[in-house]
């Protein structure tokens, strides 16, 4: 079983997570986790500092690209092509450096928000403009609005910048509506970046698609990125995958320039080779660990806040929590942050659907999401920590 660190030991970290907010602040917003790290992973980062191995990563290495296309054949039924798989820093470094090379300046790209928040920068970063298609919601399941993309493509937009699975929600695409995107793309000439990094976080009993094993089409205009950083908890070690699948994408990406490579981390690439080759029980147990935070968290809530509720997302490590019947705003963020002294991702940098709505990562100790409840719930009902 995956256990939590300490909250003294997690006072140590100097990510972000840790060092963004007083210590009276519980932090359950950006996307690291509580937990240690893989076992094999840490021995073989260990064992590079004692070997004093620590220069510029050996791009040219497939070891860790088979490694991810082993673990693709296990979990998903796919296996592309090690040698059409090229490294870099991390996955928003993918999705820039393929938007910047299959868009022209000032051409449209396609986000479907409630969407993670960084896609809006990154379009415009590549030099697009952002085309918001949001998700269909019929206030039971979320799904992607085809017909709302075909317009948007018809319209002059160029690409799609998919979210599979779909942050924040935890959506995981049905092949059925991944196929249909493919088509609606192709019969546009366009293309799909398609982000992949929470795949390998799908839940147990869940049935994932990569975009580019749903159809020729999909092979032909796709590029996917991918990474071992939310499966493993390895974002600070910057090491991240362009994933192609079909000769005219294996062109287009033999022509990205080598520096976009050279630039990823040797332990990133180390530690996302161990990863995929030797973490795969671990990263079992962190899933069962994270589904029971999250039946925690839907009974915490129903019991002290049933104010606020969300849909159980089927991947991810991620709460999207309906926040809007305690009146706190169009960013309840802030308020909770303020008055419970509990740090959530803000609803509205996810796209104007995200008005009323907050981010909670549950990939910590149970404890931590009831005493996050709970310091909600006192800041609800009258009380506050600050």
């Amino acid at each position: 079983m995956t256990t939590a660190d300490e909250i003294s030991a997690l006072r140590r970290r100097t990510s972000t997570k840790w060092r963004s907010y007083e210590q009276d602040v519980l932090p359950m917003f950006i996307a690291e986790m509580d937990f240690p790290t893989p076992p094999r992973i840490k021995e073989a980062l260990l064992a590079a500092v004692e070997n004093n191995d620590t220069g510029y990563a050996a791009t040219a290495d497939r070891g860790a690209a088979r490694a991810y296309a082993d673990f693709a054949a296990r979990r998903w039924n796919w296996r592309p092509d090690p040698e059409r798989i090229a490294y870099t820093t991390d996955v928003t470094v993918v999705l820039v450096e393929s938007l910047r090379r299959l868009v022209a300046p000032g051409d449209g790209v396609v986000i479907t928000p409630p969407v993670y928040a960084p896609f809006y920068d990154l379009v415009r970063e590549a030099g697009g403009e952002v085309v918001e298609v949001p998700l269909q919601d019929d206030d039971a399941a979320y799904r992607l609005d085809i017909p709302g993309i075909d317009a948007a493509l018809a319209a002059g937009a160029r690409a799609v910048l998919l979210c599979n699975p779909h942050n924040p929600l935890g959506l995981v695409h049905s092949r059925e509506d991944l196929a249909a995107l493919a088509d609606v793309v192709e019969r546009h000439g366009a293309h799909v970046v398609s982000d992949e990094i929470h795949a390998p976080m799908v839940h147990r009993g869940v049935e994932f698609t990569p975009y580019l094993s749903v159809s020729d089409a999909a092979r032909r205009h796709g590029v996917a990125a991918a990474s071992g950083s939310k499966a493993f908890n390895l974002a600070g070690l910057k090491a991240a995958m362009f994933v192609v699948d079909s000769e005219p994408m294996a062109r287009w990406l033999a022509a990205v320039p080598p520096a976009v490579s050279y630039r990823t981390g040797i332990m990133g690439l180390l530690a996302t080779r161990e990863g995929f080759l030797h973490c795969e029980g671990w990263l079992d147990a962190t899933i069962a660990v994270i589904e029971s935070n999250v039946d925690l968290l839907e009974r915490e809530l129903a019991e002290k806040l049933p104010e606020v509720t969300f849909r159980r997302g089927r991947a991810t490590y991620l709460a999207w929590l309906d926040m809007r019947a305690l009146d706190w705003g169009e960013d309840p963020s802030q308020h909770a942050v303020t008055h419970a002294k509990v740090a959530l991702s803000p609803g509205p940098t996810f796209g104007p659907q995200g008005r009323g709505f907050a981010r909670m990562n549950l990939a910590c100790a149970p404890e931590t999401v009831v005493e996050a409840v709970d310091r909600l719930a006192a800041a609800a009902h009258g009380g506050s920590r600050g």
